[in-house]
């Protein structure tokens, strides 16, 4: 994987989490709408994620800026694909989770096998 690579994937990963957290951020209500989903009793509950997601979001664009000198920072992103895409699919293993949340978890599964691939690929260069 070539650091011309590993930065354009940082940068697509930090344009969908920026745009991912804003979109839950001002419409989460109509998102929730929308998808038949039962919001939770206060949007503080989806709106401090959603600012975590638009900060991960910008620490994707920095690793983007200088892949090997923030290598470390590529593990913390590991972290929260795998955060997302484990709780989500142990729900829908038993059962219990609305349809809304399973597409992002499948990217998120993507970005972790390639930011894994990214983070060796930097390791052995």
């Amino acid at each position: 994987m070539t650091v011309k690579w590993i930065k354009f994937l940082f940068i697509v990963s930090g344009i969908y989490d920026v745009l991912l957290g804003v979109a839950a951020l001002l419409f989460g209500v109509e998102i929730f709408r929308l998808t038949g989903v039962t919001p939770p009793n206060h949007m503080g509950y989806v709106q401090f994620p959603a600012l975590l997601v638009i900060l991960f979001g910008i620490m994707f664009i920095c690793i983007a800026r200088d892949p090997h000198g923030r290598r470390e920072w590529i593990l913390l992103g590991m972290g929260l694909k795998a955060s997302y895409f484990g709780l989500v699919f142990w729900h829908e293993l038993l059962g219990d989770i609305p349809k809304l949340w399973i597409p992002c978890a499948w990217a998120d599964l993507a970005f972790f096998l390639l930011f894994f691939a990214a983070w060796r690929s930097l390791r052995k260069q």
